[in-house]
Formats: C-alpha cells, structure tokens, sequence
C-alpha cells in the first residue's frame, strides 16, 4: 500500500528567511489578482464584470453548497474562486456616485500590505511595535493639523466612526460618574446629537446601557446644522428633570447632506448652560468622520492660492472651512481614513485632546495578565474596546505620507469642483430637480422632485404642509429612488430617507426624502457630468410620466 504524502503547510505560509523562491511564489499570487482585477475591469460601468444571479434564493444556495473540502486546494484555484467572488461587484469609476464608499488608494494598500506582514496586535508594542510606532506617528500628526497640543493628545484607530462615537460616550459616561463601570450606568445620564447625526450615536446609547429614551434629538437648521438654541432649550429641560448632559455629538460632515455644526457655539452654549446649574460640561466629540479632512486646508493661503482652484472652488471650500476650522474645541474626535482618506476598511482614527481622558476606560493591570503592565513595552492599549487591534495604524501613516497636504487638497478640491458642476447642470437641465442643500457646498448634492413640478421645499421646512402632502412627495422621489437602484450596473447614484426631519400642519415632524449624488471617485471628473445629467435627466422624465400614468388612472 503505498504511503500516502502530507500536504506542506509551511508552503502556505510567507517564508522564515526571506527566500526568494517563496518571494516570488507570493509574488505570481499577488499578480493573478491584480491580473484578475484588471480583466473585470470596465470604466464605461460601475461594476466589476461577470454575473451574479443575487435571487431570492442566492444566499440559501450558498449555504447549501458551500463546504471546507477534504485535501489542500492549490492556491491558483484558491485565487481563482476570490476572483469569483469580485464578480460583478461595485467598482469606483467615475460613474460611481453613492454614499461614502471610496477607492483604496495604492499608499493605502500597501501600508495595509506592509501591516499583513508581520500581523502585529497593536494592543501592545511588545507584539506590534510596528503599527504602535505608526499609530503614534499619525495621533501626531493629525492632532498638529487640526490644532491639538500632540504632546498632550491621544488616541487610537479604531472600527469606524462608531468606534470613535462610542468610545468618546464612554469616557463621558466615565467623567459624570466614576464608579459607572464597577456599579452601571446612572439613570440620569443624557446625550445629545442633531436629527441629522448620524445614527452611531442610537447604537452607542444603546449598546452603553444609557437607553435610547436618554438620546435628545436636537432641531436642525436648513443647512442640516444643530439648531443651538434648541440644544440650549433640550439641555435645560433636561437638567430640570434631574438628568445630566454628559454627551454631544456635532456632526462636522453629515453624511447625507454635509452639514456642519458650530462647534465654537455649541461649546460656549454647552459651557453656560452647565454652569449655570453647577455641572461639569458635556464632553463634546466632533463626528468629523467625513468632514473633518477638510482639515487639510487649515493653512492654506486663500488669498495667494498657490494650487490655483477656480474661483467658485476656492469659494466653496473657504466657506467649508470657516465651518472646520474650530474642530480644536472639541474634546474628542474622528477620522474615518477608509472614507476621504483613501484608505482601505476599516481605517479610523479616534483622538482625544487630553490624552489622560483614555485612562478613565483603562483595565486594572490584573485584568489583563498576557499583555502590557510589565516592565518592558511601553505601549499598551487597554483602554480599547477590542482586546486584539490591527495595525491599520500603518495604512493611515503610508496615505499621509503618499498623498501629504497638498495631495490631500487636490483630491478634496475635485470633489467639490464636480459637485458644483453638477449642481449647475441639475439646475440647467433638469429644473424639476430642487436642490434641498444648496447651503452646504461640499462633495454631495441632494435634489429633491415634486409632483406638481416647482419646489415646496421652503413650504415644507417652514411647517406648511401637511402629513400627507409630505408622504405623497416622498413616495414621489422613492419612485426615483427605485428606478435608479434597479438601473445602478451603469450610473450608481446614491439616495436618503431622512434629509431633515421638518414640522407638519398636524405639529408632528416627518423626514424629507432625497436623492444623493455623492462625488467620491478620483475618476470623475468636471468633463464627465454632462453625460451623467443626460442620463439622469431620463429617468427623472420617466418618474413623471409613471405618476401621470396612476393618476389619470385614478381619476385624479
């Protein structure tokens, strides 16, 4: 009976020496995606080549097909089926316009490469010196650009702006009151955010034991930015009551219509209202997951202009950072690299103005006996909500330095330069499309249609309609929505259930629906909106032909 040979598991594994039979075995590996990549490539559509029949029943057959097999499968097969899995999946070319799903840029992917190396865990410099070196590189160097003292800041990378939303709740939660950690959270404990926060807050109110009932919601502006005087009205209605302001989130960059909050205000009127009742004030973290790389242009000379942007897009940027520019007053916030950083997921960036905030979350040393509070290794994250951290610390510092300030600019004023294009060509061809954000003129539009033609946008935000005028003119624009989500292989545009929520007739509130063109592709350019108009400007017909259609139906 012949003997039967085991499979050579180190092979699978990147070589101990540095051999360059195994550096070029990993090398024809990499080249077979990228080749891969390549060939599903098509700049003239949104997705990746190849077809996914994604049914009803699509995932129940995975499930019923999928098994580990029995023996080692060869790694050109393995790649083979990886490929399969990119099939037809969304792709950043310059007809991609939704939400806020960026292209990893090349520094980016290969400072995650670099990380994958050596797969340190950035919990302690004793096992990931590395992405421990980088993260406190660019804790530096982004606490320098928005005006943080970096020899006293901090911070950490963390799982998106809902890891930096939530940690900046605990160390709020753990400020108020000390013993929450030992005993729980107090029942008199509340947050505030706008109503068009983004919903990591819900999540983290929620997820903390504070209850969502403890959430205030805060009355937006026009502009999507948090009414103050409302915060003012909620803050002290709460302390009336016998509960406790702990937490604001100021959006610096809403996600939907790039709303910004007044930081300096929110802060002042934070101040006066604690104050006044003898309170500690609220720890106020700035949501600049999105917004806050507009950062970036925090020196940039508007007058001498030396990259020479158009005037409009000097102007719309100017007015962008006179909004930005206080992030300095907050006392925590974040940078999600995966969105306008260019970066791949998951790549965010919690920082903290005072670094000895982190040690209210910290673990007691005999909590943690495998790692960190010994007498070697200096570095030790214990603060963390995760117990094992990638070092995506190393894809951020590889970005920063790759692109720098000026790259950084350059790529955030083309956004802006398409959006306002757009913006232009909406109002010249397509009329009916009212634009529901015109204050706010960063790299997203949202346009909002009405049956009758015209706009009743001012109507609605005012409290002049009613219920059921809004919710007809929402079903209106789902109409949109749907068209384009069913079309989305060739343009993909984006779209929100929740621009603003306004007054009714009725004295409730409603939320206004929208669609989004949101400008992140570095491929899309000025030269391509006409086309992108043209194509929009069809369905946009087709919207009122369908309602014309079920209302002569109707008799209407």
């Amino acid at each position: 009976m012949r003997e039967r040979r085991l499979p050579d598991v180190q092979r699978l594994f990147p070589s101990e020496n540095g051999n360059q039979q195994s550096r070029q075995m990993m090398m024809r590996f990499f080249e077979q995606i990228l080749t891969g990549v390549d060939g599903l490539k098509n700049p003239d559509d949104v997705n990746l080549r190849g077809e996914k029949d994604r049914t009803d029943r699509f995932y129940n057959n995975l499930i019923q097909q999928s098994a580990i097999p029995s023996e080692s499968m060869p790694m050109e097969e393995v790649n083979s089926e990886l490929l399969a899995l990119l099939h037809n999946h969304p792709y950043h070319t310059k007809y991609f316009l939704t939400n806020i799903l960026p292209m990893a840029s090349i520094p980016g992917i290969v400072g995650m490469l670099a990380a994958f190396m050596v797969n340190g865990n950035n919990l302690w410099d004793v096992y990931g010196p590395a992405g421990a070196e980088a993260e406190v590189k660019v804790i530096s160097m982004m606490s320098k650009l928005i005006g943080y003292d970096a020899m006293k800041s901090g911070g950490y990378t963390t799982w998106g702006g809902q890891g930096a939303v939530f940690s900046g709740l605990r160390i709020a939660i753990a400020k108020f009151a000390p013993e929450a950690l030992l005993k729980g959270v107090p029942d008199n404990l509340y947050a505030f955010c706008s109503d068009a926060a983004h919903y990591s807050l819900f999540k983290s109110v929620e997820a903390t034991g504070i209850g969502t009932d403890k959430l205030i919601r805060v009355r937006t502006k026009a502009d999507s930015s948090m009414d103050v005087n409302d915060l003012k009205l909620k803050m002290e209605e709460v302390i009336a009551l016998g509960g406790i302001p702990v937490y604001i989130v100021a959006t610096t960059g809403t996600t939907d219509a790039m709303g910004i909050d007044d930081l300096e205000m929110i802060q002042a009127t934070a101040g006066k209202v604690a104050a006044q009742f003898g309170l500690l004030r609220p720890h106020i973290h700035a949501d600049s997951a999105l917004g806050g790389f507009f950062a970036f242009f925090q020196d940039y000379d508007f007058t001498a202009n030396p990259l020479e942007f158009k005037t409009e897009v000097l102007q719309a940027i100017q007015a962008i950072h006179s909004r930005m520019k206080h992030l300095d007053l907050a006392d925590s916030l974040c940078f999600d690299f995966q969105k306008l950083g260019q970066t791949p997921y998951l790549t965010s960036l919690f920082l903290v103005k005072e670094a000895a905030d982190l040690t209210l979350m910290d673990l007691h040393p005999d909590e943690t006996p495998y790692v960190g509070h010994r007498g070697y290794g200096q570095y030790h994250t214990g603060y963390t909500l995760e117990c094992s951290r990638m070092a995506s610390s190393i894809s951020i510092y590889s970005a920063l330095l790759a692109f720098g300030i000026q790259g950084y600019q350059q790529l955030l004023a083309q956004f802006v330069e398409v959006n306002l294009a757009f913006r232009e060509a909406l109002r010249l061809e397509i009329p009916e499309a009212v634009i529901v954000n015109a204050d706010n003129p960063g790299i997203i539009t949202l346009f909002r249609l009405y049956p009758e033609g015209g706009s009743r946008f001012e109507e609605e935000v005012s409290g002049a309609c009613s219920l059921s005028e809004i919710d007809r003119n929402n079903k209106f624009n789902e109409i949109l929505f749907e068209i384009l989500g069913k079309q989305r292989e060739r343009i993909f545009f984006g779209d929100t259930k929740k621009h603003l929520l306004v007054p009714t007739k009725e004295g409730s509130f409603t939320a206004l629906y929208a669609t989004k063109i949101f400008v992140i592709s570095p491929y899309t350019e000025v030269k391509h909106v006409p086309e992108i108009v043209q194509y929009l400007k069809t369905f946009v017909s087709q919207v009122f032909e369908k309602y014309a259609e079920a209302s002569t139906i109707s008799g209407r």
